[in-house]
């Protein structure tokens, strides 16, 4: 149930993680993990020398993705309480963040942005999906508020020192955007 939107075919995960280009021995964060839908895809791609934390400010999330890796017998996921404002995680050690659909939850986004930056490695690169304002007028994301555009995005990803890398129009109601720090 916690993975059920993620899974769906319209959300396209197996073009999202074509996108993302993902190597064995990467260190992903998976930035509001939720049920860990993407945190349990990211953990077979990277293998047993790379290492995902799912992060998240839900307790019985986190305990969901716990209770599962035991199952599975997933030995490279360690899951991560975190706040809204802090990602409690050692600095150079993240080769991606993930964000999907928790970027319009973040406050003080590009202040968010900039103290993310000493979590990466030097290659690190922070990717986002968020909901648009694509699609119907009517829709929920849209009525509450549950979306950025990607041009805002963009902005206050420079203003937190970053850059474009890459960008992505496959997804039918939301932006993807993988963003480098500038050196």
């Amino acid at each position: 149930m916690f993975n059920r939107k993620a899974a769906r075919k319209q959300s396209k995960p197996n073009e999202i993680i074509k996108a993302l280009d993902l190597k064995p021995g990467l260190i992903i964060a998976d930035i509001g993990s939720g049920g860990g839908f993407f945190t349990f895809l990211f953990s077979q791609i990277i293998g047993e020398k790379g290492k995902v934390y799912a992060v998240d400010t839900n307790h019985d999330f986190l305990e969901f993705i716990d209770e599962q890796a035991i199952r599975l017998g997933f030995t490279n996921i360690t899951t991560v309480h975190t706040t809204e404002q802090v990602i409690p995680l050692p600095s150079n050690c993240v080769d991606l963040l993930f964000i999907r659909s928790v970027y319009h939850h973040l406050k003080n986004r590009s202040h968010y942005f900039s103290e993310a930056k000493k979590l990466l490695t030097r290659q690190g690169r922070i990717a986002i999906i968020e909901f648009s304002q694509q699609g119907s007028r009517f829709s929920f994301h849209r009525r509450c508020g549950h979306n950025v555009p990607k041009e805002i995005i963009i902005e206050e990803m420079s203003n937190a020192g970053y850059s474009v890398s890459a960008s992505f129009d496959f997804l039918p109601v939301q932006s993807f955007t993988i963003f480098r720090p500038i050196q």
